[in-house]
């Protein structure tokens, strides 16, 4: 029975530190991603390029606080949208052989609306008690703490933050079946808050390359640009 109450007792106190280290990391992720900030601003425009394959496709992204966000990615003269608008969001995607916007599933759009750089999602998922720190792992020779999201829907993103700049310098997650790793880099303070200039995504063997050449802020962005026409 003593035996059963020591490791009883280790247990809870190796969980309550657990707790304060994972508090910790994301007060500190927060901090040095200016997100306070951030969720101050009223808008961003972002303009940049993704290369894959040999192909350079200029993109653009329009965000509006609270929930607003849209982005137009150009391929060989066509453009894939996706939008969502405060309350639908749809896909336009002629490469798939029309060009006829196709109503977001609730997933889609959660999935949508994690890319807004307005929310500190790793902030709400401690709070909703959806994150767990789950070890240490080197990303390109360098320490990193490993955390386990899980967001809805049961999927599961593991993230890694560094231990030194508390930035996010790796996810791996698998989507319907495929298997992605992103890894953000050349972080620059752009109006004063951190932006991933480069992100390069692996998934089965090919990379996906995404630069931003420019970050715009609170610059007037009218709720028209989130309606497709």
């Amino acid at each position: 029975m003593k035996k059963l109450i020591f490791v009883m007792a280790g247990l809870i106190i190796m969980s309550v530190i657990s707790a304060q280290s994972l508090e910790e990391i994301v007060k500190k992720y927060t901090a040095a991603n200016k997100l306070d900030k951030v969720a101050n601003l009223k808008t961003i425009k972002i303009t940049g390029n993704m290369s894959v394959m040999g192909m350079d496709m200029p993109m653009v992204i329009w965000m509006k606080n609270p929930n607003k966000i849209k982005s137009v990615t150009t391929v060989s003269g066509q453009e894939m949208v996706q939008v969502y608008d405060g309350e639908k969001g749809y896909v336009v995607s002629p490469m798939t052989g029309s060009s006829a916007p196709v109503e977001m599933t609730p997933a889609q759009v959660k999935q949508t609306l994690r890319s807004s750089m307005f929310n500190n999602y790793m902030a709400d998922y401690l709070k909703n008690g959806q994150l767990a720190l789950v070890g240490e792992e080197n990303v390109k020779d360098k320490p990193a703490y490993k955390i386990k999201a899980t967001v809805d829907g049961g999927a599961v993103i593991d993230m890694f933050i560094d231990k030194s700049s508390y930035l996010l310098v790796k996810t791996a997650a698998t989507t319907q079946g495929v298997s992605m790793e992103s890894y953000p880099s050349e972080y620059t303070e752009t109006n004063g808050f951190m932006v991933p200039m480069k992100t390069t995504t692996s998934a089965q063997g090919m990379d996906m390359v995404v630069n931003f050449t420019k970050v715009e802020v609170d610059i007037p962005i009218e709720d028209s640009v989130f309606k497709l026409k």
